[in-house]
């Protein structure tokens, strides 16, 4: 993970610095598929300004994942481009929002920062694409290259009961 040594930077009250990271991302996992960053290696920017008394760190990055389509589990891709923001008080107590997680023994941890920012700015669903019509729940056939429907349905046994009792009504 990259961070910064807020030491090194010595900001002064209305200071602001510019830093370019390349941040390496170990793969997510999402519902229990891979995802990998493509490439592993991503650009990311930070602005730091030093307030009166506290950091503000702004992010900005673009990334790239593959990994199986959450619906046909083909090859998906997905681009995010996330920004966030965060705030330094050493002064603050531990759970106030002045308090960022990401600085530790005065470092910042921008590639911890970097790939939460990345988790909140994923999509619901990774897709093949928007239309994506997944799996046949019957046969489990790929919708997408083979559309198709089962006329005749087989009876869960599991719904016998129900349908003795519908039968006696």
């Amino acid at each position: 993970m990259s961070s910064i040594d807020l030491r090194r930077l010595g900001l002064r009250p209305g200071e602001v610095r510019s830093e370019h990271l390349d941040v390496e991302l170990d793969p997510f996992l999402l519902g229990g598929q891979r995802y990998e960053a493509h490439p592993e290696t991503i650009p990311v920017d930070v602005e730091i300004t030093q307030a009166t008394s506290t950091t503000v760190f702004d992010l900005r990055l673009h990334a790239k994942l593959a990994g199986p389509c959450m619906r046909c589990l083909g090859y998906a891709e997905v681009e995010v481009d996330a920004t966030a923001r965060e705030f330094y008080d050493p002064a603050a107590p531990p759970a106030d929002v002045l308090r960022s997680d990401y600085v530790v023994d005065d470092r910042f941890e921008v590639g911890a920062w970097a790939r939460d920012a990345i988790g909140l700015a994923l999509p619901e669903q990774i897709l093949c694409r928007r239309d994506c019509a997944g799996l046949c729940p019957v046969c489990g056939k790929d919708l997408n290259a083979e559309p198709h429907e089962h006329t005749e349905r087989n009876a869960d046994p599991r719904w016998a009961p129900l349908e003795e009792l519908r039968d006696r009504l």
